[in-house]
């Protein structure tokens, strides 16, 4: 029984030692490699519109991931940026009506959520014991310090994309995008194994902050954050990529109505977006921690008046 025990002992050690060699390996050949360089690299690879090249990585892409074509509005693309940013057919995501609820802006993976700190700084979480401030991630401007004096104690949500996951994020609730603020930036993986490595991930990547407005006056602040092989990000309400390659203005005013579900824009590949609500809302009982959410799901309930 002893010597069974001490086998079971050292199979569970040697699992753990490949567990950690498997993500340092992982993290080295995503996050020690010319990130900017490689991203750029696949912004235009991507965009080859040549049925050879778009196979072939069409191919590679579906023998590492799950992808899923099913509910897409196509299923012939020219090239693999056009399978990227694929639009849903009508009726793929159907948007819950309760006006109880927050629904989820985009497909994705539930990660750190819980309560923004109450501190000057409204510290949050990317993952255990790896807190950063809203001060870092959305700026020092006036009206990043505004939006973060009305958010703290209030309630953030990590929604992960992965790569085979549809990339178009939409209006959680009827509201509108009154300013956008651009942050140039890293383009770090945004995946489990570098959230618990590399410190304020988020508050090093390229990423955009989009304050918006409910119908009720609510502020809602969400951010999209670019990772390695995409950093480049679309909005509708802007005429302008905000990439890599962006160089400003970093401050535009914006002027747009978003119907409950409506699409606000896309990544060109797959990141994060966070979600940043005031005091008055919790997590909805299906969006799980490390469970996937799609777009239209319940994401944050109001707190009952």
């Amino acid at each position: 029984m002893k010597t069974l025990r001490q086998n079971d002992h050292g199979f569970v050690q040697r699992q753990l030692r490949r567990l950690a060699l498997s993500e340092d390996l992982n993290f080295l050949l995503t996050n020690r490699v010319p990130r900017l360089a490689l991203t750029r690299f696949m912004g235009w690879f991507s965009g080859i519109r040549q049925p050879l090249v778009r196979d072939a990585s069409m191919a590679v892409w579906k023998a590492f991931t799950d992808l899923d074509l099913s509910d897409a509005k196509q299923q012939r693309f020219d090239s693999l940026h056009d399978c990227f940013t694929r639009e849903l057919r009508e009726g793929a995501r159907p948007i819950d009506p309760n006006p109880a609820v927050l629904v989820s802006p985009c497909d994705a993976i539930v990660g750190a959520s819980g309560r923004i700190g109450e501190d000057a700084q409204a510290q949050v979480f990317q993952a255990k014991g790896f807190p950063y401030a809203l001060t870092d991630l959305l700026g020092d401007s006036p009206r990043s310090q505004a939006a973060i004096d009305t958010l703290r104690g209030g309630q953030f949500v990590t929604l992960r994309l992965t790569s085979a996951m549809y990339h178009r994020f939409h209006a959680p609730e009827a509201l509108r995008l009154e300013h956008v603020t651009h942050f140039s930036g890293d383009t770090w993986n945004v995946n489990p194994i570098a959230l618990k490595r590399v410190e304020r991930l988020f508050c090093r990547n390229e990423r955009a902050a989009l304050f918006t407005r409910l119908a009720d006056g609510t502020p809602l602040v969400l951010v999209p954050v670019a990772a390695i092989l995409v950093a480049s990000l679309r909005l509708r309400a802007l005429p302008q990529a905000l990439n890599t390659r962006y160089r400003g203005p970093d401050e535009l005013p914006c002027d747009a109505a978003y119907a409950r579900g409506q699409e606000m824009g896309h990544f060109e590949h797959g990141s994060t977006v966070i979600v940043l609500a005031p005091p008055g809302f919790a997590l909805a009982a299906g969006a799980v921690p490390g469970e996937p959410i799609r777009m239209g799901r319940p994401l944050l309930l109001r707190a009952q008046a």
